[in-house]
């Protein structure tokens, strides 16, 4: 007798049931090991850095063709449980609806690829490798998670040809977005010190807060670009200012800031740096202050141009929803940012409305048309 299909709804309630709150395991990534073990996977923990990720092949190593599914099991905290309507680790069904941290961000997205691939690979094994890597800090640093992965594939000679992440990319209806790139991200934290004194005699001090004030107008007022072929104008943020005063007679020696970009691929994180440090430079000299600036680029713009991997995954999206996708690179930051140095890849997913939201959830009949989408997906990439 055939075997059952594997159930995604089922799959995600029992991921949400696994507290993973980055960076704990929470049994969410054993749970699967377990699953896909059974389903014939070969399974590696490649843990590092007090991180739990998972690598799963079924197929031979050097397979010529590799599909790979990226996700993660981490979620973010709860933030206050008492305003939830159901407990965020119990996994309720209501309304049609799957409730618990994590359900839309992205249990659900891993439920149903993992069920897409054993259901795949024991009715239609294909003559290549299907590959799942699953980690468990996507919602963190990011260190230690899919940069292991691929790390470790490197070490290993294990390989995708293709990669789709399974992140939710629909801002309001199942399948009308995939994600073909992403912007970069560059957050910069910034120091002006002067001299402390009363507020009664400025003249005796070298106040810090114009200059930054100064400073905090020209990056804010700048145009970085006016966007580009795929991608929209990259955008400055200033996210915080502060000295820690509370006294209003005295002039602080010092005051801080920062300040986040969001960029398209007519930059990179090293001209952006340029770029803010040169703009530091000649306010701190035109006031007399010091200056001091450091700087983390979460990830780089890139984009996958649209082409096979992008057409075969918008028609199984159409095939499925009858909407035809639109080819997107906005939103935040994924890790697709890591695996496109690996192999083309895109990214598709559920609607994300209420990710990190109290009270996620996901419509239990989106986590069974996501499953059906990605079964077509590996049909097409492998006929």
């Amino acid at each position: 007798m055939p075997a059952s299909p594997l159930d995604p709804a089922r799959l995600t309630a029992d991921l949400i049931r696994c507290p993973s709150v980055t960076p704990e395991e929470g049994g969410a990534l054993l749970l699967l090991e377990g699953v896909l073990s059974d389903a014939g996977f070969a399974c590696t923990r490649v843990d590092r850095g007090g991180v739990s990720n998972l690598y799963a092949r079924w197929g031979d190593r050097g397979a010529a063709r590799s599909f790979g599914f990226n996700g993660h099991t981490d979620v973010v905290p709860v933030g206050d449980e008492g305003a939830w309507s159901v407990p965020p680790f119990d996994a309720v069904e209501r309304d049609g609806m799957l409730w618990g941290r994590g359900a839309t961000d992205m249990k659900s997205g891993v439920a149903a690829f993992a069920a897409a691939a054993v259901d795949f690979v024991r009715d239609t094994p294909p003559d290549g490798a299907v590959i799942l890597a699953i980690t468990g800090d996507e919602e963190g640093d990011a260190v230690d998670g899919t940069r292991a992965l691929l790390d470790w594939m490197e070490a290993n000679d294990e390989r995708m040809t293709a990669c789709l992440v399974g992140e939710p990319t629909c801002p309001e209806r199942m399948g009308e977005m995939i994600k073909i790139g992403r912007r970069g991200s560059l957050s910069a934290w910034i120091t002006i010190t002067g001299v402390q004194g009363h507020s009664a005699y400025p003249h005796r001090a070298r106040n810090p807060l114009p200059a930054m004030a100064r400073l905090m107008d020209r990056l804010s007022s700048h145009t970085l670009d006016e966007g580009t072929a795929h991608f929209d104008p990259s955008t400055l943020a200033v996210v915080t200012i502060d000295t820690g005063n509370p006294a209003t007679n005295v002039i602080p020696a010092e005051c801080r800031a920062t300040v986040n970009i969001r960029f398209n691929d007519s930059h990179d994180g090293a001209s952006l740096t340029a770029w803010l440090q040169d703009e530091i430079d000649r306010v701190a000299a035109g006031f007399g202050v010091g200056a001091t600036m450091r700087v983390k680029v979460s990830g780089e713009a890139f984009l996958t141009p649209p082409g096979a991997l992008s057409a075969l995954v918008a028609r199984a999206v159409e095939a499925e929803t009858g909407i035809a996708p639109a080819l997107s690179t906005t939103g935040g930051t994924s890790d697709a940012r890591f695996v496109r140095n690996h192999c083309p890849v895109v990214e598709f997913g559920l609607v994300g409305q209420t990710m990190h939201q109290v009270d996620e959830r996901v419509e239990i009949d989106q986590i069974h048309q996501l499953k059906a989408i990605y079964s077509q997906i590996l049909r097409d990439y492998f006929t």
